[in-house]
C-alpha cells in the first residue's frame, strides 16, 4: 500500500522536527520534504508533488494563503491542510477560498492531526471542530444579511404593503389594512415590483415567503 507522501511547511524548525516524527512514525504516511517560506514550499511541491501539504498559516514572505491558493491552482493533485496557532474565522474564510481542504489548530492531539492527512489525502475536506462551529455562525449570519439586503431599497410604507400582499390580502383589504387608498396600494405595489425585479402579485408573495420576510421584520423589530 502507498503511502500518504507529506510536505512540511513551517518557519519554526522545532515545530517541523515535532511533525516529522509523529508522521514518519505512521505505517501509513511518509514526510518527503519540509519548507521554511511559502516560496521553498511552491519549488518543492512542483519538484516533490506530494500528496499533502501541511501548511503554517503565518510565514514570512508571501504566506501560507498565497502559497495555498498557487499549490491548488497549479498542483490540484496536492491537497493543503492549513495547520496554524490561530483560531482565526477570517483567516479560515481566506485559507479555504485559496482552496485548503482542510484547518487544524496545532493545540488538537496527534489523533485529529493524522487524521486531517488522511481525510485529505482522500480529497475529503475536515477542519477542526470549534473552528466549524464559528465558520457556520458566520456563514449564517452572512445569510441572514444576505436575506436583510433583499429588501434594503423598500421604504417602510412599500415593506409593509408587501408583508400584507404576501398575506394574501387585495388590494382593498392592504389599504384598509394601512388606511391608503387602493389607488396608492396600486402605486406603491408597482414601486415594490419594479423594485424587486418581478412581474406580478403572485411571484411577490412567493418572493417575500422565500427570503422570510417575517422572520426579517419581526428580528427588526
Amino acid at each position: 500500500m502507498a503511502k500518504t507522501r507529506v510536505l512540511l511547511v513551517d518557519d519554526h524548525e522545532v515545530v517541523r522536527m515535532g511533525l516529522m516524527v509523529l508522521i514518519n512514525d505512521q505505517p501509513d504516511c511518509e514526510v518527503v520534504g519540509e519548507a521554511g517560506t511559502a516560496a521553498e514550499a511552491l519549488r518543492l511541491v512542483e519538484r516533490l508533488q506530494p500528496d499533502v501539504v501541511l501548511m503554517d498559516i503565518r510565514m514570512p514572505g508571501e504566506g501560507g494563503i498565497s502559497a495555498t491558493r498557487e499549490i491548488s491552482q497549479r498542483f490540484p493533485n496536492t491537497k493543503v491542510v492549513i495547520l496554524t496557532s490561530y483560531a482565526d474565522d477570517e483567516l479560515v474564510v481566506r485559507a479555504i477560498a485559496a482552496g485548503a481542504v482542510g484547518y487544524v489548530l496545532k493545540q488538537v492531539g496527534n489523533a485529529e492531526l493524522l487524521r486531517a492527512i488522511a481525510a485529505a489525502a482522500r480529497g475529503e475536506a475536515l477542519m477542526d471542530p470549534a473552528t466549524t462551529a464559528r465558520l457556520l455562525a458566520r456563514v449564517r449570519a452572512s445569510e441572514r444579511q444576505a436575506q436583510a439586503d433583499v429588501f434594503r431599497d423598500l421604504s417602510e410604507r412599500e415593506l409593509e404593503v408587501l408583508a400584507e400582499v404576501a398575506r394574501g390580502k387585495t388590494n382593498a383589504e392592504v389599504g384598509q389594512a394601512l388606511n391608503l387608498s387602493e389607488k396608492t396600494v396600486r402605486n406603491y405595489l408597482s414601486s415594490v415590483l419594479d423594485k424587486l425585479r418581478l412581474s406580478n402579485r403572485v411571484e411577490l408573495a412567493a418572493f417575500a415567503v422565500e427570503h422570510r420576510l417575517f422572520e426579517w421584520l419581526e428580528r427588526r423589530g
